[in-house]
């Protein structure tokens, strides 16, 4: 089903299975978070944005399906708050709140601050921090209602360490572990949690299609002598989305193979 783009009837409310949504849901990670957490027993929704264009989103869906995964895709423009309004407020009234939300949605446009445009700035930051706020506003009402929810965060290890050519991306990420820790203070009391997840170098497309020599100059300096998986991301992501963990708030899991410590 596809919560923006079709007139398909949705599916009846299932209130024994927590709704999960999960921003760039489609992608390498996003893909192991939603299958982490559909095994886990949630109703899980991955947002995509591909400016308004679903095509990619529904073959990504119906590969889903033939893998015996059953995953919904709503459109949503993270960086417009607006849009991110009316996304959750679709998903609320089809099959019911959101009770679990991955901030997984980000890009990278990669160049010196001495060459970087303010465009280039400007649409990293909104995309990967601005909509973090955006999602999270949009969904923390109902979370409060409810007195119960999660809230995880997908940052990197590139906001611990820096990057060369990634001040703005290396920014973005570390503001989204400052949201984490102050909200996850304004309702620890309310049942929600609130904690970033900052991967490594993770082997997904990106990482494949690289030239060998760069692989192997990255994997020198992983001390667990690999790149990460995919479903390693989605396995703690459902772990910290589980009931079971309600006293962890706040907090920010490295999964880098050690490749930074601190």
């Amino acid at each position: 089903m596809n919560l923006s783009h079709t007139s398909e009837t949705p599916r009846v409310k299932n209130h024994s299975h927590p709704v999960a949504f999960v921003t760039g849901g489609s992608g390498g990670i996003g893909t192991a978070i939603c299958n982490a957490l559909h095994k886990t027993g949630h109703r899980v929704i991955a947002g995509y944005y591909n400016h308004g264009d679903p095509s990619k989103a529904k073959a990504w869906q119906r590969s889903q399906h033939d893998a015996g995964i059953d995953i919904d895709i709503a459109y949503i423009d993270v960086k417009d708050f607006d849009s991110c309004q009316k996304c959750i407020l679709n998903i609320q009234e089809t099959v019911g709140p959101v009770e679990v939300l991955i901030n997984n949605a980000g890009i990278t446009q990669d160049v010196t601050l001495k060459n970087m445009s303010q465009t280039q700035w400007h649409q990293v930051i909104d995309t990967n921090l601005t909509s973090v706020f955006n999602i999270s506003k949009a969904v923390l009402t109902g979370m409060l209602d409810k007195q119960w929810g999660r809230i995880i965060n997908i940052s990197s290890i590139n906001a611990h360490s820096g990057q060369f050519g990634q001040v703005n991306y290396a920014a973005s990420k570390a503001g989204m572990h400052g949201f984490t820790k102050s909200l996850a203070l304004e309702v620890a009391k309310k049942g929600i949690t609130v904690n970033t997840v900052s991967p490594g170098y993770i082997e997904t497309d990106m990482i494949t299609h690289m030239p060998l020599r760069i692989k192997e100059a990255l994997v020198h300096n992983i001390p667990v002598g690999r790149f990460g998986h995919p479903e390693e991301i989605g396995r703690i992501v459902a772990f910290l989305a589980d009931h079971e963990s309600g006293f962890i708030t706040g907090a920010d899991f490295s999964v880098n193979g050690g490749h930074h410590m601190y």
